[in-house]
């Protein structure tokens, strides 16, 4: 792959790896929010909010629509909620297997404290 198309990947890649941004992708599934809103929602300052709308901007994750003196941020690609849901269900997955394998790790523990 060309040099330009990887940084650009892995500019969109590390816009989706904080936390903070993720749950306000999940807001604006609903409907588009203006940075008061998210900030009501999220509990958290209004720089942080903005600064993760400009980041994620930026990486064409959200789009500022202007409505009179606010601006509202909408998702911009529906696409990457089939990517949030893709990778959700893999973690999810994980996280069952790694629960089961807990389990099972922890009846041998019990097993051998036991002398059987």
């Amino acid at each position: 792959m060309d040099d330009i198309v990887l940084d650009r990947l892995a500019r969109y890649f590390r816009a989706l790896s904080e936390p903070q941004r993720l749950k306000i992708l999940d807001l604006l599934r609903g409907d588009a929010m203006n940075v008061g809103e998210l900030t009501q929602r999220l509990g958290c300052s209004q720089a942080n909010v903005s600064k993760h709308l400009a980041l994620m901007t930026e990486a064409g994750l959200v789009e500022r629509e202007p409505r009179g003196t606010s601006v509202y941020y909408r998702f911009a690609d529906p696409e990457v909620y089939q990517l949030c849901d893709l990778v959700c269900g893999q973690v999810a997955r994980r996280l069952a297997g790694d629960a089961q394998l807990h389990q099972v790790l922890s009846a041998l523990a019990k097993r051998r404290g036991s002398g059987t």
